[in-house]
């Protein structure tokens, strides 16, 4: 399966997103000791245009959309920092149309959805099969993206003392169906 007439589409969609947000003018490098952004809703761009954009970042830059009353998306964001991530995070209350604008399978659904690399990252997955994904061009070329589907306890911001940690499978999904990739 070919990402690429999506990819051509999200691509001026991203196009446009950082023309208007005013990325690539070179005038100010970014202040590291700033707070990560937390974009509100209204305020927010196309998850689809996020998407095409997270083609021309760094495969350390993540792009999170989450429900704004979900703890457990916050301390993944947390696992992600702690991992070398630059993380920017999204508040939407509508997660099931951002899911579905990005093409994240029913299956496949947890609370939040992410964008890195041109990847989609829905849920929970730790922060290293992130990067071995990312480093992994024939599964990437296979795939949309990587997903722990529900909400695993022990999983990276699903931890709570004193509850043992459930085994998971991180799947790499496409629109035809997913594989397990790794095993937790």
């Amino acid at each position: 399966m070919s990402k690429l007439p999506f990819v051509f589409a999200a691509f001026f969609a991203g196009l446009a997103l950082a023309i208007l947000m005013g990325r690539g003018d070179g005038d100010s490098a970014p202040d590291a000791s700033a707070p990560t952004p937390v974009v509100a809703e209204a305020d927010g761009p196309s998850p689809s245009a996020v998407l095409a954009a997270s083609l021309e970042e760094p495969d350390n830059r993540i792009t999170i959309f989450k429900s704004p009353t979900c703890g457990c998306c916050g301390a993944w964001a947390e696992h992600l920092r702690e991992n070398g991530f630059e993380v920017t995070e999204v508040e939407r209350v509508d997660m099931a149309a951002v899911k579905a604008e990005v093409g994240v399978p029913g299956d496949m659904h947890s609370c939040h959805t992410a964008m890195v690399g041109g990847e989609l990252v829905e849920g929970h997955v730790p922060a290293d099969v992130i990067r071995d994904y990312l480093a992994d061009e024939a599964v990437r070329s296979a795939s949309l993206g990587l997903a722990v589907p529900g909400m695993p306890i022990g999983s990276p911001g699903m931890e709570i003392e004193g509850q043992p940690a459930d085994a998971y499978d991180v799947m790499a999904f496409s629109a035809e169906g997913a594989t397990a990739y790794a095993s937790r």
